[in-house]
């Protein structure tokens, strides 16, 4: 049993992990999963029971969030690991080395010095997970493992984890990973009466016999309640308990209805109710992008898109980290002009946002993290009371007191999502809106997208989302190009194809193809530790951006115009942010140079 607070997260759980598993662990957000993981990894202790292990067996966790010690080098993070297991310490360093590469998942990794905590979010994880594996565990426990992979990496996850020779447990809640890569699923959930429910197969496997598991269920809990409906007519009759045979209908009786209250109990399901508003507008045509070049430190973005958003248009984004995505988003918000062409939006057009960086105030309590402005909020036209309006999301009256920074990150893309269905809108751009969240709200977004009258343009690394709610899938690759598609596997296959004619493409001179040395020769102009650099660097400059702007309204604040020393403070504070932008783009265009 494992308790946070007054009610426990599971008791008496009972989880086997044997040689070979792949086990896909999910469950609603807060159910527990994070925590029995780390009671597998001896990160934690349960309250009581044991966790039994074999002898020698050897576990490796990576957690949600990857994150390494400043100075830190890829080598010295691989070495450290190492030592931890004397099969690997005793490994000559070139052959480790070589693993390195393969384990990453990068052919080309020239620079091991490069240092691990500069990477990008996408390749700290992966460096966590190599981290992970050059201590040869036998089980490998892996949190999230998706949440910072981009389409690529999440690929890369799937062929490493597809023959993997050692057990695998891994809390995700991506529906086409866990189809691919597990062989047994397991749902924590206080629905089951043991609290778990296991099953062999992949996920769509998994779904049919928990179909099955439930149905039987709620069978049992009909034929329960006529049962107790016969029970509670005869009690009330008033039997006069003087026989043995009486007293022990009336016990009977009386564990029926326990047995039913309790099952009642269990199957009640809080879900979360998403509809975003859509306006009334009559306009077909909401924004109209001719001949837009965008390019972000000397980098071109995309080149010449002629594409025209519509009214119930669903629309795909897609494509590698540092392509351009969300700097589309931004051009689509109108927060910078394109370099070239034009971005024409419908008058009066109204644009909802979701930011993948989810920033609320930790300090702020739920409740007026949902209701700013007071005790209720209007929707629709209608006044909510907050705490109506927080079980809308699956939010208890007892948590509205609770500080957001205590949330998991599932509750917090929650509540950020309950922000935006206040607002009215034409067009939703959704960056990145569903990691963290479990499977049950994830659907429940689906539907409501599919629902939604407006149009919305999404990024995400749910391929089972993306192929369920797009009309249109627009691709950046990461070029300068970019292609339309109807859903994400003809994106895939476009890839695909574009790589085979890549590596089969003569020279000019009509010579045979260029060699695999000859190919790394060309990629060595820029160093890991560069690489890793230009693959942040535009999602640096954009946050850089966003707090020089931030400052430039704090030097407008009427309360510092009046204060000569706040106004001395802001402008420096300015200053600052200034330098700071003028140097990611002097390093960007650095790094551009050194590719030519």
């Amino acid at each position: 049993m494992k308790r946070y607070g007054a009610d426990p997260l599971f008791r008496d759980l009972s989880f086997t992990v044997s040689d070979g598993d792949r086990i896909g662990l999910i469950g609603p957000n807060g159910s527990g999963k994070s925590t029995l993981l780390e009671i597998l990894g001896g990160r934690k202790e349960p309250d009581s029971g044991e966790v039994a292990a074999r002898k020698r067996a050897k576990l490796s966790y990576v957690a949600q969030e990857s994150e390494f010690e400043a100075g830190e080098s890829v080598r010295s993070v691989i070495d450290r690991a190492a030592s931890r297991a004397s099969d690997a310490a005793h490994e000559e360093a070139p052959a480790r080395e070589q693993r390195i590469v393969e384990t990453l998942g990068r052919a080309n990794l020239e620079d091991v010095e490069a240092e691990a905590a500069k990477l990008s979010g996408g390749w700290r994880k992966r460096l966590a997970i190599a981290e992970a594996l050059v201590q040869n565990p036998d089980i490998l426990l892996l949190d999230e493992p998706t949440n910072h992979l981009d389409l690529a990496g999440i690929a890369w996850l799937e062929k490493l984890l597809a023959n993997a020779p050692y057990a695998v447990v891994v809390v995700s809640h991506d529906r086409y990973f866990l189809e691919n890569v597990a062989t047994e699923m397991a749902e924590l959930d206080k629905v089951y009466p043991d609290g778990i429910f296991r099953a062999a197969g992949n996920y769509s496997t998994f779904l049919e016999k928990k179909g099955e598991f439930l149905h039987a269920q709620a069978k049992h809990q009909e034929a329960l309640e006529n049962r107790v409906k016969t029970e509670i007519d005869w009690l009330r009759r008033g039997p006069k308990a003087r026989t043995t045979k009486s007293k022990a209908r009336i016990d009977n009786a009386n564990e029926l209805i326990g047995e039913l209250s309790s099952m009642r109990q269990r199957t009640r399901v809080a879900s979360t109710d998403i509809d975003f508003q859509a306006s009334d507008r009559k306009t077909k045509r909401l924004v109209e992008l001719e001949g837009v070049t965008h390019a972000l430190g000397g980098r071109t973005l995309f080149e010449n898109l002629n594409f025209v958003i519509t009214a119930g248009m669903r629309v795909g984004l897609v494509g590698a980290n540092g392509s351009g995505k969300t700097t589309l988003l931004r051009l689509l918000r109108n927060e910078n002009p394109p370099d070239a062409g034009s971005i024409r939006q419908a008058n009066n057009l109204r644009v909802v946002y979701f930011d993948q960086n989810r920033q609320l105030d930790p300090d702020v309590t739920l409740r007026r993290a949902l209701a700013p402005d007071g005790d209720s909020v209007v929707y629709q036209d209608r006044v909510i009371h907050v705490a109506s309006w927080a079980s809308k999301f699956a939010f208890t009256s007892e948590q509205l007191q609770q500080p957001v920074g205590r949330l998991s990150g599932g509750e917090r893309a929650r509540v950020l999502i309950a922000k935006l269905m206040l607002e009215p809108a034409d067009l939703l751009l959704l960056d990145e809106p569903t990691n963290d969240l479990d499977i049950p709200t994830l659907e429940t977004l689906e539907e409501s997208l599919l629902e939604f009258k407006g149009a919305f343009v999404l990024v995400t690394h749910d391929r089972y989302m993306l192929d369920r709610v797009s009309t249109v899938v627009l691709g950046l690759d990461g070029q300068s190009g970019v292609e339309q598609f109807a859903d994400y596997s003809q994106w895939e296959f476009w890839q695909t194809e574009r790589a085979k004619v890549r590596a089969s493409k003569p020279t000019t001179n009509g010579s045979a193809p260029e060699s695999p040395g000859e190919i790394r020769e060309k990629k060595k102009r820029l160093s890991y530790l560069d690489a890793r650099d230009y693959e942040s660097i535009e999602e640096r400059v954009a946050a850089a951006e966003i707090v020089l702007d931030s400052k430039r309204v704090a030097l407008e604040d009427p309360a510092v115009v009046s204060d000569g020393r706040k106004v001395q403070d802001a402008m420096k504070a300015l200053d600052d942010a200034q330098a700071v932008v003028d140097a990611l783009y002097a390093r960007w265009a650095e790094l551009e140079d050194k590719q030519k």
